[in-house]
């Protein structure tokens, strides 16, 4: 069996349980070197090989996996993050399926939410952003005119940027093209888990700046959103005027008396 695996944002112990096993048990490994942990290596058995996929075609790649299936050997090829996430697995699998080979696909932690953690921010906050938009600025490898960042920042929802960290300069230009006020919150995270992983925080009008100021130009996500700011509701969910399928919705007075809490102070939290 041929695994796509993903790797986690960065840190060795945030690969999950599944992919750790599948590691444990590969004789071939096929890792993205230029973003992968190397840590997460050692959890391979004695005698299983390694390949650096940074040096590597498409055609290298998909041979050495072949090659790996036709032989009875478990061949894992190791992604960062989670591989569904501008991981380049499409064109793999269609070359695998054509080959006639089996295959399966085991997620991971995208860096996303690596970053999200290093944040400590919520990308969906009630009456803020119920929406995350996962895009990338236009670079060398164009993107569908529909799909333009000053169009996707026409929404002003919650915003990630990948595999833009060397266009901050354009970054922030389409963003206010797009419609997001200057002053908006936004971050920029440098190598989100790692050990060395740095947060900068600043607003939209300012991300040239900060990235410059600390000299990011590779490895960071780019997020976007008043969900770094303070605004926010109180979620419905744990609401106990709101009733659901598991709990029937109780007087706010009665839960203000149980809590030792005033009643106009639940009442303002839920505003």
């Amino acid at each position: 069996m041929i695994s796509f695996v993903g790797a986690g944002p960065g840190a060795a112990d945030l690969v999950t349980v599944r992919g750790a096993r599948l590691l444990a048990q590969a004789d071939v490994v096929v890792y993205a070197g230029s973003l992968v942990n190397p840590e997460l290596l050692g959890l391979c058995g004695e005698g299983c090989q390694t390949y650096d996929s940074a040096v590597m075609t498409l055609e290298q790649v998909v041979g050495l996996m072949a090659d790996a299936e036709r032989a009875g050997r478990r061949c894992v090829r190791l992604h960062t993050g989670d591989p569904a996430l501008f991981g380049a697995i499409r064109e793999q699998m269609d070359a695998l399926a054509a080959l006639g080979l089996d295959f399966e696909v085991v997620p991971g932690v995208s860096s996303m939410f690596g970053a999200s953690a290093a944040l400590r921010a919520e990308y969906t906050v009630p009456g803020v952003s119920q929406s995350v938009i996962v895009c990338r600025m236009e670079g060398r490898t164009p993107v569908p005119e529909r799909e333009r960042l000053r169009k996707l920042a026409s929404h002003g929802c919650t915003m990630v940027l990948f595999l833009s960290a060397s266009l901050l300069r354009e970054v922030q230009e389409e963003l206010l093209a797009g419609g997001y006020d200057p002053v908006t919150p936004a971050a920029i995270v440098v190598r989100a888990t790692w050990p060395d992983e740095e947060v900068h925080r600043c607003t939209v009008g300012t991300i040239a700046r900060c990235g410059e100021d600390h000299a990011v130009s590779r490895t960071a996500l780019v997020v976007v959103g008043d969900v770094l700011g303070d605004a926010g509701e109180r979620s419905r969910l744990y609401d106990p005027t709101f009733s659901h399928g598991y709990r029937g919705a109780v007087d706010v007075a009665e839960v203000a008396k149980m809590a030792g809490v005033p009643d106009v102070a639940l009442r303002k939290a839920r505003k």
